[in-house]
């Protein structure tokens, strides 16, 4: 079993609006030969709250306004440390990128086959370790 046209343009879509914030290492994974609960999961990080919030509005919106999708369940909404949309054929996790590395999702579904993505969201991949690197480089310099 393989996902289903209609999640891979959810996902096409989501991963599109997660680019178009600046998400970090945007990857989606097909689960259908997995689990039965969905058929793909779409990962993304930020470095900061306020923008993991940003870019899970913006993946609501589109798939609202493009798709008529809207998500049966959202979840970590208040914190905006790890968000969950839950579109029943896909489930988009929007996470800060101090939970991505801690969690490391990529590890349970690294057996699951990836999904092709956008340009613009595969162009993400890295960012949020070159994202690290600078910032690290900034307080350092701000400590002298």
């Amino acid at each position: 079993m393989t996902a289903t046209d209609r999640s891979i343009e959810l996902i096409n879509a989501a991963a599109q609006a997660a680019a178009d914030k600046l998400a970090h290492d945007i990857i989606a994974y097909d689960v259908s030969d997995v689990l039965s609960i969905t058929d793909a999961f779409l990962l993304a990080s930020a470095p900061s709250d306020r923008q993991v919030k940003s870019i899970v509005d913006e993946i609501e919106e589109r798939l609202n306004k493009d798709l008529g999708a809207k998500p049966v369940r959202r979840e970590g909404d208040r914190e905006a440390r790890w968000v969950l949309l839950d579109y029943v054929d896909i489930v988009v996790h929007v996470q800060h990128s101090e939970e991505r590395v801690f969690y490391a999702l990529e590890r349970l579904w690294k057996d699951c086959p990836e999904i092709d993505l956008p340009e613009e969201a595969t162009a993400t991949r890295g960012k949020a370790a070159a994202h690290a690197e600078a910032t690290a480089g900034d307080q350092d310099g701000e400590l002298l």
